[in-house]
């Protein structure tokens, strides 16, 4: 599972993270709220896991202000410590941008939190800065391929090409690869030719609120894997 904020607004109804994040960046409230959704997150899956499916995880992004913080790893610790989440079931997300601008402030943080065992990947992966090095230096997990490249996976050779290459890249460096965005059955088909692991997207299912999602749980998700037992 990957865990989405939402804010519903008793006026406004639903408001995309798109419009309230940027504020919450702003104002210096994304780091209380970054840290409730953690709690939250790990607590339902941690309950989830207790109902029957114990090898579920659940990723939660990460944003820069977060990943800066000298106390996130505490942050992490404690959290895992009191919802009972193994670390190896939780998966942090953050963007290139964060590591690429911020490395030595970083590469810390990422090295003491693989050591405890959580996950780390890249979300985005192929929009943000070029540079490599990064995945040679730093403990990541796991590459995401942005959904802009696979919107157009079958139509547009570049996509393509670079959908390829990325899953090529991870693969050569033992990571794991996971296409987000996947709408269709033609561009699942195409994800699997190519080798891709995993993959996620309204394909699958929509967001759903947790009570909802235990229902899909319960009738059985679609497969998502696609290379790799």
């Amino acid at each position: 599972m990957e865990a989405l904020i939402r804010w519903r607004h008793p006026q406004r109804g639903m408001v995309a993270p798109s419009e309230f994040i940027p504020v919450a960046e702003e104002t210096g409230l994304i780091t209380p709220i970054g840290e409730w959704v953690l709690h939250g997150s790990c607590m339902q899956a941690r309950n989830w896991q207790i109902l029957g499916y114990p090898q579920l995880q659940v990723s939660v992004n990460c944003s820069a202000q977060q990943f800066r913080q000298e106390g996130l790893v505490d942050v992490v610790t404690r959290t895992l410590q009191q919802t009972g989440l193994p670390a190896s079931s939780l998966e942090l997300e953050i963007t290139e941008s964060v590591i690429v601008e911020h490395a030595e402030h970083v590469i810390a943080r990422l090295k003491a939190l693989d050591k405890i065992g959580v996950k780390l990947s890249i979300d985005d992966f192929g929009t943000g800065y070029s540079s490599l090095a990064y995945l040679k230096r730093f403990p990541i997990h796991e590459l995401k391929i942005d959904q802009s490249f696979v919107r157009d996976i079958g139509s547009d050779p570049d996509d393509a090409a670079i959908v390829s290459a990325i899953v090529a890249l991870a693969r050569s460096l033992g990571l794991r690869v996971v296409a987000e965005g996947v709408e269709t059955a033609e561009q699942l088909a195409f994800l699997k030719r190519l080798g891709c692991d995993w993959a996620q997207g309204y394909l699958f299912s929509r967001p759903l609120p947790a009570e909802e999602i235990e229902q899909l749980l319960h009738n059985g998700i679609p497969k998502a894997q696609l290379a790799r037992a």
